[in-house]
């Protein structure tokens, strides 16, 4: 007598943590873990919401979707991979977050994030600051006069905006030429003493991109593109950006 087929249930559903692994290279190691808790040891977010990258692992493994995807933590961490760095199995958490912020309707996520994201895509410099090139511009010139006035070692300090074929382009965070304009003379004083050959570019100036990190895909692609296309235009051998 032949044996008779045995069906268990249903076929299983594909959930999140399925679906993250079908996303990555090598399924971003993702059933590695070892439990040791060596990830969240170093996490700033460690504890908030009443959660930790191995808890938000082993959670999302177990098939806790709803409780996985919901949780506010997602947008508390900070992407740092430390937790990558510090997993003896390489386990990329950083990810999973990722994927799970995507899950968010755009009308949910923290605000603050999503109005920095759409102030970047409105600006040519791509500032989430909301600050035009020709601010940026013109705050980089005032300071620049004022550090040559002040202190004689540097009085004839450059710093070029949109000067071709620099040997690279290099991006500001732009709340320092809105609220902190000092904070940006340090690196020219080091980029003078090393006789670097750099500028700025007028377009995609802002080195921030928080479409990143309010997983906004489509506006993270568009902001990178035309801060690719900014240094390509430049004729610049590369960019360098300080975020």
């Amino acid at each position: 007598m032949a044996d008779a087929a045995i069906k268990l249930g249903t076929e299983p559903k594909t959930t999140f943590f399925d679906k993250v692994k079908g996303l990555l290279p090598e399924e971003g190691h993702l059933n590695l873990c070892l439990t040791c808790g060596a990830c969240s040891s170093g996490c700033p977010a460690t504890g908030l919401e009443d959660m930790d990258p191995r808890k938000f692992l082993r959670m999302a493994a177990l098939g806790l979707d709803e409780e996985v995807t919901k949780s506010p933590w997602v947008w508390m961490c900070t992407q740092c991979r430390r937790c990558v760095y510090a997993c003896p199995m390489s386990i990329d958490i950083p990810q999973m977050v990722f994927q799970a912020r995507k899950t968010w309707p755009k009308d949910k996520k923290p605000q603050g994030i999503m109005g920095s994201c759409e102030q970047a895509l409105r600006t040519e410099g791509n500032s989430a600051m909301g600050a035009s090139s020709e601010d940026f511009k013109f705050v980089v010139e005032d300071v620049l006069e004022e550090v040559r006035e002040a202190d004689p070692r540097f009085k004839d300090m450059q710093v070029p905006i949109n000067k071709k074929g620099a040997e690279f382009v290099l991006n500001q965070n732009s709340r320092e030429p809105v609220t902190e304009p000092d904070e940006m003379v340090p690196l020219w004083k080091i980029l003078h003493l090393a006789g670097a050959d750099w500028t700025y570019s007028t377009a995609g100036w802002a080195a921030e991109n928080y479409c990143m990190f309010g997983a906004e895909e489509e506006g993270w692609e568009q902001i990178v593109r035309h801060k690719v296309k900014a240094v390509e235009d430049l004729e610049a051998k590369a960019w360098l950006n300080t975020e």
